[in-house]
This record gives C-alpha cells, structure tokens and sequence, in this order.
C-alpha cells in the first residue's frame, strides 16, 4: 500500500518563499480546489492520502516534499534552505515516526526534499540556491550504509533539481536540458521538455501512470508518444507560488516495523 502525505494549503500562501517567480496574486480557495482534486488523483491511483492540518503561519506548508526524503528503509528529515520553512518539519516528523526510522540533516547542510531525484538506489541531490553540499555529505553518511549512492548535481536556472528532472517511467525520466546537464543522466532514457514550456519537467510517476500538470500540452504528447500513461491536474495557482505535482505529496511504501531496523 502506498501512503500519500499531504498537507492542506495555508490561507498565507500568498507570502510564500519566491525565487525565479514575479509575484503573482494567488486565490486561495481555488488553490484550496486545485489541492483537493489532486490528493482525489493520488486516491484514484491507489494511495491511502493523510492529510495534515493546514498550517496558517506557514506559507509554503503545502509543499510537503520539501521538508523529509522517504526511502524504504528511513526518512530523513531535511533543514530547508529557507529559515522561514525550518518550522514545517515539526509536523512532518511526527507524522513519518510511525512508519520509518527518522535521521536529521544539520547545520550547516540544507537541503530541500524538491532537489532529490531518486531512480532506484542512485540519490542525486541539486546543488541549488536551496541545497548545499554539507547536506549531501550528510544525507551520503547516512543512505550509504544502506546500499544508496548519492550524487550532486549542479543546477541552474530553476529552483529545484526536479523542476529540471523527473522520472516519468522505469527507465525513462523527463529534463529540460538546459537547467541540468543531461550527461549526468546517460544511463537512462530521457524525453525533453518542450522549449516552449521549460516548466514542464516535473512529474510525479505513481506505479505506471505519471501525474501531470495539465498547463504542458507539448510536452504532454511527448511523454504518450513514448506510451506513458498521463493523469492531468490543474495546479496552476500552486505554480505562482514555485510548486508542481511532485511537491505536494511525500509518497511511500507503508512498510511494517520488521523492516525498519
């Protein structure tokens, strides 16, 4: 069974963290909808969705991938490379205990969950205006023991490692080449994005079927092309605020206690 953490959108959400983005107003009920139509998409693709409270003094508290990086054996719980999401990992925590073993990434390292790329048991980690090397260092120490490689990965132009990559099937993942450089990712499969949609790299690959943004047809047609099986939502005002499909769920096997030594 897969669980799918969620968290509900803050009515502050408009204060949000902005990096490559020009403030836009943002309407929070129909982010509020827009939410909510894609924790029923994760639902319908067989995940048993647990929705945090919304968190109202947190503006970006709804991008919960940020704050933790889940694998089968642990969670890591990360230090966000904004001060003003350190808080967010509070909740978090106390909702990952009862799954995983939890491990800390400490200062000085930050890292936000939104630039790791996990294709089976290689980590890459964006070195990002988030993200720092400290962090992979840490997260090296700890996911090694268990069989992981983690890499870093110099990223440009973007605000995460996944805005610019993502896995879209097995052996295949989805890049705009021109915020990563593709060579680091030769041994799999790649489809690009549409150079007119350079957003549109960031999926979210639930079994066999890829959860998308709906505002990417080019890149859409591309990713069926290769026979991928394609969900739409509509997250357009999460988008005004840097967040995408991958952001807002943490996604895991819930895996019982016997294998979390």
């Amino acid at each position: 069974m897969l669980i799918a953490i969620t968290r509900g959108v803050s009515p502050a959400i408009g204060n949000c963290e902005l990096t490559h983005l020009e403030r836009m107003a943002i309407d929070v009920q129909l982010a509020q909808a827009q939410h909510q139509q894609y924790e029923e998409c994760l639902a319908a693709l067989g995940c048993e969705v647990h929705r945090l409270p919304v968190e109202p003094d947190l503006p970006d508290s709804v991008f919960v991938e940020d704050v933790a990086i889940v694998v089968d054996e642990l969670a890591l719980i990360t230090q966000p490379g904004a001060d003003s999401r350190k808080p967010e990992t509070i909740s978090i925590a106390h909702a990952l205990e009862s799954y995983r073993k939890l491990f800390y990434i400490g200062a000085p390292g930050t890292v936000d969950g939104g630039d790791v790329l996990r294709v089976g048991k290689t980590i890459f980690v964006g070195l990002s205006s988030r993200s720092n090397p400290s962090a992979i260092e840490q997260m090296q120490s700890i996911l090694q023991p268990y069989g992981y490689t983690v890499k870093g990965v110099q990223v440009n132009g973007c605000l995460h490692l996944k805005s610019a990559v993502t896995q879209v099937a097995e052996d295949t993942l989805l890049i705009n080449p021109n915020w990563v450089d593709v060579r680091t990712f030769r041994d799999w499969n790649l489809i690009e994005a549409d150079t007119l949609e350079p957003y549109a790299s960031n999926a979210l690959l639930i079994g066999e079927t890829v959860v998308y943004p709906v505002s990417f047809p080019r890149t859409r047609q591309r990713l069926e092309a290769h026979g991928i099986s394609v969900m739409t939502v509509d997250v357009s005002e999460l988008a005004k605020a840097e967040g995408a499909v991958t952001c807002c769920s943490l996604i895991f096997s819930a895996i019982g206690p016997e294998t979390q030594a």
